[in-house]
């Protein structure tokens, strides 16, 4: 069985979850999930998790987060993209690139960014996008996220290609959409391509096509070295770590670390916060 992470180069028109669906049928385990859902119209980077990394994908969920995209001025629509139903339409000739380039760096940084209405935020336990395509009224609160970069590449007439470098959590339609707002016309998002998840990059990744050629996975080793800061462990150390028992930070960050043993193999994914080490995933031997 395959134990480690598949860089998956999703496909437009498929959800995240018939990606995984069909990773589970290569693998042949139903232990495979995604750190970080795409949405149906979006292309690129989805990683994914099999086996014992599964175990990894909230943690790998949090990293930070590369875009291409496309976004049309001067159209609205319900979900913020190409696949919702037109709202309005806007002439937005008259828009030069000195307002654009203002309106996106005033989006950049330390934002309060209200989610679109049919993102998979849960409201009493349902989805939004559930509760909107049922034509449910839904106002979602604003949540922080970080945009560290929002910087057009080229433009063609209405059409903004731009780059985009966020948080997790950050929706780049909504970008798109506030974006839209501040200039006046309104807009919303074409296409998008995710390009990085933290260390993996899309020119790593393999279409599905080329995976059921051939599927395997990087090495959960290989991954945690990626993707975390490293922390060597001494043979007692790896003992205690293995048992739940205390270590001495020694350094350490406050983010995830891949502690290792000292033949090489992962131990566990450890965490230091308030002077403490604790480990938010101990890894059991293969199999």
């Amino acid at each position: 069985m395959t134990d480690g992470l598949v860089l998956v180069d999703k496909p437009a028109g498929w959800t995240s979850h018939d990606v995984v669906a069909r990773c589970r049928r290569l693998a042949g385990t139903r232990r495979v999930g995604h750190a970080g859902t795409l949405d149906p119209m979006a292309t690129g980077l989805l990683v994914v998790g099999v086996d014992r990394a599964t175990r990894l994908l909230g943690h790998l969920a949090l990293h930070d987060k590369d875009y291409l995209a496309t976004i049309r001025l001067g159209v609205t629509t319900v979900t913020d993209d190409a696949d919702g139903e037109t709202v309005d339409v806007v002439d937005a000739s008259d828009i030069g690139d000195e307002a654009v380039g203002a309106a996106m760096s005033a989006l950049t940084g330390e934002l309060m960014q209200v989610p679109s209405s049919v993102s998979a935020i849960k409201v009493d336990g349902r989805r939004a996008y559930a509760r909107a395509r049922a034509g449910e009224s839904v106002e979602l609160a604003a949540r922080p996220v970080h945009v560290s970069r929002f910087e057009l590449l080229r433009r063609d007439g209405d059409a903004l290609d731009v780059a985009v470098t966020c948080s997790t959590g950050t929706y780049v339609r909504a970008l798109a959409r506030d974006l839209g707002a501040a200039l006046g016309v309104g807009a919303h998002l074409s296409a998008l391509r995710r390009t990085r998840v933290g260390g993996f990059r899309i020119d790593g990744a393999r279409t599905l096509e080329q995976l059921a050629e051939q599927f395997d996975a990087i090495p959960l080793d290989v991954a945690l070295r990626t993707a975390f800061p490293v922390r060597a462990l001494t043979d007692d150390e790896t003992f205690k770590v293995a048992r739940g028992q205390r270590i001495e930070p020694i350094g350490m960050p406050a983010g995830p670390v891949a502690a290792f043993a000292p033949d090489g193999s992962a131990v566990a994914l450890l965490e230091h916060r308030d002077g403490r080490v604790r480990s938010l995933v101990v890894f059991a031997p293969a199999g």
